[in-house]
């Protein structure tokens, strides 16, 4: 079977929104204070950007690729002494930003220097982590993003034509009722988004590489996550429902997490976006998108999203993945490997697994 373009044209998509968000901030900081002439801050700039990717994306494929590598001679040493090289990269630039250094413009240089590095952990950490939420299954991708979306529109609707009180001064046209509205709008339509969902392998399974296929699959067995399961419904709803249980899927639960953080905590992203360009006197951070601004405007709460969906994955959902387990197994040494398997089988046996007299 040959390598499933899908899953990578979705990596280069969100890798070409990292690129351009960060081209868009960093341009901003090249504006102001163009007239200064800082030696190399655009080409140091672009070469952490990429010092950066390479450490993240180097780590994806040592996750996600190992027994791949592990046919590969060059590829394994890359992967061997990935941290190593990434650091070494990283020093060079810290080495050429010093020697960059002009004295009447050291505290400026120092400030850009920050900059640089403030929008890589906004842009490049963040894409890193949609990635990485994509590879636990498509769902965690579209509920989380469509949610988003949901609350800006409905959030906009419901202040268009019931808001009357202000909410934050960042945002003079937000208001109370649209943010309320957008709030329990969001919750019901991430939960029947997630019902639909969930009833399709393509969307629920995790995305693994195969190497005998050459190829990522999406095609598993339902974790009980994504398995209707039977609730009985409270006392206090079941005169309003006249139902005693409900089935549903046990991911509809957590996505009203989801569909909460989008709707309570995400526009925050966005008062923060209008409060950068607030103290910068622009509207917006490009003009990208004709009438809408640039790619960050659009995408300013999707990033503090995706920090959330991995941080509730890691915390509340993903246990050892057998899998990934298996390919790390696979890329030691037989000697490392003998010894793991004499510790699982003398394991299961104590555990009355396994008899003594059959081999694992």
């Amino acid at each position: 079977m040959p390598f499933n373009w899908g899953m990578a044209e979705q990596i280069v998509y969100v890798l070409g929104i990292q690129v351009k968000c960060f081209h868009e901030i960093i341009t901003i900081g090249y504006r102001v204070y163009r007239s200064y002439e800082l030696p190399w801050f655009r080409t140091l700039s672009w070469y952490f950007l990429l010092c950066v990717n390479y450490f993240f994306y180097g780590e994806t494929v040592a996750d996600y690729f190992a027994t791949f590598v592990q046919r590969e001679e060059q590829l394994q040493f890359l992967i061997r002494y990935h941290r190593f090289i990434s650091f070494a990269l990283y020093l060079a630039g810290f080495c050429m930003f010093v020697l960059s250094l002009v004295k009447k413009h050291y505290r400026l240089q120092f400030y850009m220097f920050a900059w640089t590095h403030v929008t890589l952990l906004i842009t490049v950490t963040q894409s890193h982590l949609v990635i990485q939420n994509l590879f636990e299954g498509m769902i965690w991708f579209l509920v989380p993003i469509s949610s988003v979306i949901c609350n800006d529109i409905t959030a906009y609707l419901f202040g268009f034509f019931f808001g009357r009180t202000p909410l934050i001064k960042l945002s003079p046209k937000k208001t109370w009722e649209g943010f309320i509205g957008g709030f329990f709008s969001t919750v019901v339509f991430g939960f029947i988004a997630a019902y639909i969902l969930a009833k399709y392998q393509y969307f629920v399974c995790p995305i693994e590489y195969r190497s005998e296929i050459n190829s990522f699959v999406t095609e598993c067995e339902p974790s009980e996550l994504f398995q209707l399961q039977t609730y009985s419904v409270p006392p206090l709803l079941k005169g309003v429902l006249r139902w005693d249980t409900v089935s549903l899927y046990p991911f509809q639960i957590h996505s009203i997490a989801l569909s909460t953080f989008a709707s309570l905590i995400g526009p925050f992203g966005g008062f923060f976006a209008s409060g950068f360009k607030r103290a910068f006197k622009i509207k917006d951070f490009a003009n990208t998108i004709p009438g809408h601004g640039g790619i960050m405007d659009r995408f300013d709460c999707q990033y503090l999203m995706a920090t959330f969906v991995h941080v509730y994955i890691t915390s509340f959902i993903r246990g050892p993945n057998p899998s990934k387990v298996l390919q790390q197994l696979l890329v030691l040494q037989p000697e490392q490997q003998l010894n793991i398997y004499k510790t699982l089988k003398s394991h299961l046996t104590e555990k009355g697994l396994l008899q003594p007299s059959l081999k694992l």
